[in-house]
């Protein structure tokens, strides 16, 4: 079966076409994607003091999540979601948590907790220089 003009008004034709395009080419970005960080873009410092233990913070500027599972123990990882590559935006109850489709990652070893996520978020290297963490 054909759809005639008679059937959809090209005026709604048009729309739904445009409005698809959009959203296909927009992807999640919308909820929350952001462009990749570059490697180039340098290492992060942040303050051993701002990382609460048992918990995590995410910088978002520089697309990162910074850990401190137990007492004097950090760890680091990408906050891009291995979902649709949006950015992480909350933490809680040991989790950091993607807006666009609910995947949820652990702050020990970001490994998945909740899908649609399949891979755990990519590790970063993250060193101690006193009450300074370096996160490349």
């Amino acid at each position: 079966m054909s759809i005639t003009s008679a059937q959809v008004p090209r005026r709604a034709f048009l729309a739904t076409a445009c409005a698809t395009g959009c959203l296909a080419a927009a992807g999640c970005s919308a909820q929350g994607a952001t462009t990749p960080r570059r490697d180039d873009d340098g290492p992060t410092e942040v303050p051993v003091a701002e990382i609460p233990v048992g918990e995590a913070i995410i910088l978002s500027e520089a697309q990162v999540v910074v850990t401190q599972p137990e007492p004097g123990v950090f760890r680091a990882f990408s906050a891009v979601c291995t979902h649709q590559g949006c950015i992480v935006t909350d933490v809680s109850n040991g989790t950091v948590g993607c807006p666009c489709h609910g995947s949820r990652f652990s702050t020990v070893d970001g490994s998945v907790v909740r899908n649609p996520a399949q891979q755990p978020l990519a590790p970063r290297n993250v060193t101690r220089s006193g009450d300074t963490l370096i996160v490349g």
